[in-house]
C-alpha cells in the first residue's frame, strides 16, 4: 500500500514539474474521469497508461480512508477520486441496507419538508465523511403494545418495556409519566441523557381532524419535548410511528397499516405528513385479540399452557391468513409445535381462523368492519380527496406491526381489495409487507439518525423549542 502510494506521489510530482497534460484512448483514465454525467481530459502522469475499470478496481482494494487521502495529491487525483460511482461502492459495502441508505439520502436529507435531491446532484464521497462523523443517537420506539429503545448504530433494538402510553401510574400527569419513562430507558441503557440525540416514534392516539383531537396531539408531543429537554436532552426528534415505518419500506407516501396491539390503524401518509382531513381507519382487531381469540379455541379443546407467551409463540410460528377462506375450511389444516419448557401443541382450523379475525371481526364477536374494507375505504377517499395530481401514491398499502407477518396476509389483502374497488382504482395498487416487522418504527427512526445531515436536519434544540409555538410540528 504504501509503495503505490509513493508512486502516486512521485507521478504526480514528475507531473506537475513538467506542468504538462498527457491526453490517451477512450479507455484510458485520463479521457474519463469516472463520471457518468461530465467527460474531463487531465493526467494522472504515469498512471495514464492503466485502463479506467483496472485504475477504479484498485482505488476500491485501498479503502476509502486511503482513496480519499489521494485528493489532495492533484486536482487530476481529485477529479477521479471524488466520482460518485466510487463511493457509492464504498456505502453499498457498509453493513446497512444500500437501497435504504440511498432512499435516506436522496429523499430525508433535508428534514421537513421532504425533497428529493437527484443522484447526479449529490457528492457521495462527501456523503460517506458525513456518515462517518454522525454522532448516532438513542432511538425510543413508543410501540402500542411495547416500546423497542437502542442506539441508532446498533443492527437492531437492545431493549424492551412498557409502551410510555401505559408505563407509570396511568393517572398521573402526562409530563410525569413521560419524565419517570424516558429517566427508565436511558438508565437500562447506561446512558447518560445528556450526551446523545433522541429520536422518538409517537404511537397515534388520537385519529381526528377536530380541533379536540389537534390539541391532543400537540400536547402528547409538547409533553415529550419538554420532558426530554428538563432532562438536558441536547436535541430531540419526535415523529409518528406510522410515518417511521412507512420510511422504513422506502417510501414518503402511501397507506400505512399498523397492525398494533390493541388495534389496527390504516393511515394515508402524503410527503411524510399523515392526512387527518382524509381520516385514519380503526379496526378494533390487534395483536391481542387474535392471541385471546387462540387461548379461548386452546383452552375449549383443553389445551394446557402456563402463560399466553405459549399462545402469542404458537401464533407466530404456527397461524398464517387463508388466502382463500372457504377453500382452507375444507382442508387439513393439523400441525404441530414444540414450545420450549411447555412441550409439543397442536392446531388445527385455529391456525386460519385466528387470522381471519382480521377480515371478519364478528368471529371473535367483533362488529366492525373488516382489514380489507377499511383500507378501501381509506383508499377511496383519498382518490376522491384529489390531494396530488399523481394519484398512485395512495396505490401503495405498507404492512406494519408483528402480527403483519402472519403468512397468507399480504396476499389476502392484495385480493380482497381488488374484489372490492374498480378496476380504474385497483390498477396498480400493491401491498408491501412489513419490511421490519414489530420493529419497523424502530429502523424508520434509524435511518433517520444516521443521515448525513444529521441532527440538524431533524432535531429541534431546547433554544428552539416554545410550548405552543407556531411551528408546524407535522409529526
Amino acid at each position: 500500500m504504501s509503495y503505490f502510494l509513493k508512486l502516486i506521489l512521485d507521478s504526480a510530482n514528475r507531473f506537475n514539474s513538467s506542468n504538462s497534460i498527457s491526453s490517451s484512448s477512450s479507455n484510458s483514465v485520463s479521457s474519463d474521469v469516472y463520471d457518468s454525467d461530465q467527460i474531463i481530459v487531465c493526467s494522472t502522469g504515469e498512471f495514464d497508461r492503466i485502463p479506467i475499470d483496472i485504475f477504479i478496481q484498485i482505488l476500491k482494494l485501498l479503502g476509502p480512508k486511503e482513496a480519499a487521502k489521494l485528493t489532495v495529491v492533484c486536482k487530476s487525483w481529485r477529479l477521479i477520486v471524488s466520482g460518485n460511482l466510487l463511493w457509492i461502492y464504498f456505502l453499498q459495502n457498509q453493513l446497512d441496507p444500500w437501497d435504504s441508505k440511498f432512499f435516506a439520502e436522496t429523499t430525508l436529507r433535508s428534514g421537513y419538508p421532504l425533497r428529493t435531491y437527484p443522484c447526479q446532484m449529490q457528492s457521495f464521497m462527501q456523503i460517506y465523511g458525513q456518515r462517518a462523523q454522525v454522532p448516532g443517537a438513542i432511538i425510543i420506539d413508543g410501540g402500542s403494545g411495547y416500546c423497542k429503545f437502542g442506539w441508532s448504530k446498533y443492527d437492531a433494538p437492545s431493549g424492551r418495556a412498557a409502551t410510555f402510553l401505559e408505563f407509570g401510574n396511568i393517572e398521573a400527569p402526562m409530563y410525569s409519566r413521560l419524565r419517570h419513562f424516558f429517566a427508565t430507558i436511558y438508565s437500562r441503557m447506561q446512558v447518560k441523557s445528556y450526551t446523545q440525540p433522541t429520536v422518538v416514534s409517537i404511537p397515534i392516539t388520537q385519529y381526528g381532524d377536530t380541533q379536540y383531537d389537534k390539541t391532543a396531539r400537540r400536547k402528547l408531543k409538547e409533553a415529550i419535548y419538554s420532558a426530554m429537554f428538563d432532562m438536558n436532552v441536547p436535541s430531540v426528534c419526535a415523529v409518528s410511528q406510522a410515518t417511521l415505518a412507512l420510511f422504513a419500506a422506502r417510501k414518503t407516501s402511501g397507506i400505512l397499516v399498523n397492525i398494533g396491539f390493541n388495534q389496527t390503524s390504516v393511515v394515508p401518509i402524503l410527503q411524510g405528513k399523515i392526512m387527518y382531513k382524509v381520516g385514519v381507519k380503526v379496526v378494533p382487531a390487534g395483536a391481542l385479540k387474535l392471541i385471546g381469540y387462540l387461548r379461548e379455541q386452546m383452552q375449549q379443546r383443553n389445551q394446557r399452557f402456563s402463560s399466553l407467551y405459549t399462545v402469542r409463540t404458537l401464533k407466530e410460528n404456527l397461524c398464517y391468513v387463508a388466502i382463500d377462506y372457504q377453500a382452507e375450511l375444507q382442508k387439513d389444516t393439523e400441525a404441530s409445535y414444540e414450545v420450549p419448557v411447555e412441550g409439543w401443541f397442536t392446531l388445527k382450523q385455529e391456525r386460519f381462523l385466528t387470522g381471519e379475525i382480521l377480515f371478519q371481526p364478528l368471529i371473535a364477536g367483533l362488529s366492525s368492519k373488516g382489514l380489507h374494507q377499511a383500507v378501501a375505504l381509506c383508499i377511496e377517499q383519498c382518490h376522491a380527496a384529489g390531494l396530488s395530481p399523481d394519484d398512485s401514491w395512495f396505490k401503495t398499502v405498507v404492512l406494519a406491526g408483528g402480527t403483519a407477518c402472519l403468512p397468507g396476509l399480504v396476499e389476502r389483502l392484495d385480493k380482497e381489495l381488488r374484489l372490492l374497488l374498480p378496476p380504474s382504482i385497483s390498477s396498480g395498487i400493491r401491498v408491501i409487507p412489513p419490511p421490519y416487522g414489530a420493529d419497523s418504527a424502530w429502523y424508520g427512526a434509524k435511518l433517520l439518525s444516521n443521515l448525513s445531515t444529521f441532527p440538524s436536519s431533524w432535531c429541534i434544540d431546547k433554544k428552539d423549542f416554545r410550548p405552543k409555538s407556531k411551528r408546524n410540528l407535522f409529526w
